[in-house]
């Protein structure tokens, strides 16, 4: 099994790979279907005057994405031992790419 940290380096390198040039931060906003069989995604950027706007070329992502997430997901479950599947359905993904981090804010049942 890969590590958490192997799963974040490559939603990042997804996502980077989508980036416009004139990205600062990328955002993927993501909700996975219970069953991990699909989900929606949305992508946006900031650019360097700060405007925000959406990402529409995004090649294959979604479904490299969507193979991420559900791993990511499935990671969490194992390693944290959670009663209920699937832990969390969604998450908010942003990359900085001038500082190179990623951050994932994960989405929960209420």
């Amino acid at each position: 099994m890969r590590s958490d940290q192997e799963i974040y380096n490559d939603i990042g390198s997804v996502l980077l790979s989508i980036a416009p040039s004139d990205a600062v931060k990328i955002i993927l906003y993501a909700t996975l279907e219970p069953e991990s069989d699909c989900g929606e995604f949305t992508y946006d950027y900031v650019d360097n005057k700060g405007d925000q706007h959406w990402i529409t070329e995004t090649a294959d992502a979604s479904e490299k994405l969507l193979d991420l997430l559900v791993e990511l997901r499935n990671f969490v479950v194992d390693n944290f031992k959670s009663q209920k599947k699937p832990f969390w359905h969604g998450c908010e993904v942003t990359v900085d790419i001038e500082t190179m981090k990623i951050n994932i804010d994960f989405k929960y049942d209420d």
